[in-house]
C-alpha cells in the first residue's frame, strides 16, 4: 500500500510533460484575435491552452468584416481520463497542437454600389429586428 501511494507521488515529477497550443492563422495575417475574451495578439499567433472544448474567438483587421465564431478543441486519445494519467508519467514530452485559419472578406469601399446594397441590407435587418421586437 505504501509503495503504491509513494509511486502515484512520484511518477509526475519523474515523467514528461503535456504540452498544449493552438495556433490561429487568417488570410490576409494580421487580424487582432480575441480568444475567449482575452486578445491574444495578431495572427499568426500561438498561445497555450488548459482545457478542452468550445472557445470564442473574434477576429478583427481594419478593412475586413470582423468574425466572431466559435470553435472546438478536441481532446486527442492520450487527453481522456485515465490515460491522461500515463500520458503525464511518460518520460517524453507530448504535444498537442490545434490549428485554426480564417479567411475575412473584405469590406466594400465606401460609395461604391456594392456598399451601399451592403448599407441598405443592413438597415432592412435592423429594421425588421426593431418590428420583431416591438411585435408589429
Amino acid at each position: 500500500m505504501r509503495c503504491a501511494a509513494l509511486l502515484a507521488l512520484t511518477l509526475p515529477v519523474l515523467g514528461g510533460c503535456l504540452e498544449r497550443t493552438i495556433t490561429i492563422t487568417s488570410e490576409p495575417p494580421g487580424a487582432i484575435v480575441v480568444l475567449n475574451d482575452e486578445e491574444i495578439g495578431r495572427t499568426p499567433v500561438e498561445t497555450g491552452f488548459r482545457y478542452f472544448g468550445v472557445y470564442d474567438v473574434r477576429l478583427n483587421r481594419e478593412g475586413y468584416e470582423p468574425i466572431t465564431t466559435e470553435r472546438e478543441a478536441v481532446a486527442p486519445i492520450w487527453e481522456y481520463p485515465v490515460i491522461d494519467l500515463f500520458a503525464i508519467a511518460a518520460p517524453w514530452r507530448i504535444k498537442t497542437e490545434i490549428d485554426w485559419h480564417f479567411d475575412l472578406e473584405k469590406l466594400p469601399e465606401a460609395g461604391t454600389a456594392e456598399s451601399m446594397e451592403a448599407e441598405s441590407e443592413l438597415f432592412d435587418r435592423a429594421r425588421s429586428l426593431r418590428d420583431a421586437s416591438r411585435g408589429e
